[in-house]
């Protein structure tokens, strides 16, 4: 998914900055912490009811873009 910067934003009044899906106070870090706990996509649905599918994919696209912009450096 190349457009999930129109589902993001990052404001400084919403979340103390935290990157959160655009119209809503959902982190990424929040979707992407049930994930990683097992939740569905469904579940996570069921609990969010003001997000779909395509937030969930761009959460992801959006971690997997921000991991692959970190170098490593060599102590």
């Amino acid at each position: 998914m190349k457009e999930f910067a129109g589902y993001i934003s990052i404001s400084p009044e919403i979340r103390f900055g935290k990157p959160c899906i655009k119209g809503t106070r959902i982190a990424v870090a929040d979707i992407l912490g049930l994930l990683a706990s097992g939740a569905s996509h469904a579940e996570i649905l069921n609990d969010f009811p003001s997000l779909k599918e395509e937030h969930i994919l761009a959460s992801l696209a959006f971690a997997a873009n921000r991991e692959s912009m970190i170098k490593m450096i060599a102590a």
